[in-house]
């Protein structure tokens, strides 16, 4: 009889730990599938903030780089980085130097990376062959994808939703 109560016992002490294995890994994936969504939310939301001279075809831009002008342009701060005097500086404007350059036909390439600017000498390596090659690339302004429209620059920007009335006419009750 004392057998098999310590086989009961042993029994029911290995269901108990499968079912308490079961919870923490059902409780882990869980949680790892809502913060995984968390993320793709976060980063698919800044369309809207991204210049009308960006190209098409991103949802999310942490930042461009600019290899004729060796420089950054940071989407989430709306500002341009490049290095001066010894150091990364962060502007709204481009150097003077650079005044002239048209942003609207420069070739950009999309770097979602923190602080992308520290990997420079990576970049201008990599994307050495992109110089010079201006007007190759659909930029947003020129897009007819709605989803751009949110884009300050964009010509369709202030219009409203298409096949709406807009506030214009054949509004209830008034013909």
């Amino acid at each position: 009889m004392a057998l098999s109560l310590e086989k009961f016992i042993e029994t029911k002490s290995k269901r108990m730990k499968k079912i308490i294995a079961a919870g923490i890994l059902f409780f882990f994936l869980t949680t790892t599938r809502y913060s995984d969504a968390q993320v793709r939310v976060n980063l698919d939301i800044n369309i809207g903030s991204q210049p009308a001279w960006g190209p098409v075809g991103y949802d999310y831009v942490e930042y461009y780089y600019l290899p004729d002008i060796a420089s950054y342009y940071y989407v989430p701060r709306q500002q341009f980085v490049f290095f001066s005097n010894g150091r990364w500086v962060f502007s709204a404007y481009l150097p003077a130097v650079y005044r002239n350059y048209n942003l609207y036909s420069a070739y950009k390439v999309v770097i979602n990376q923190p602080r992308a600017y520290q990997y420079y000498n990576t970049h201008k390596v990599k994307y050495a062959g992109f110089r010079g090659k201006g007007n190759t690339q659909i930029i947003i302004r020129n897009s007819n994808d709605p989803k751009y429209y949110v884009v300050k620059g964009h010509p369709k920007h202030a219009h409203k939703s298409p096949g709406r009335n807009n506030g214009k006419g054949r509004g209830r009750g008034q013909h």
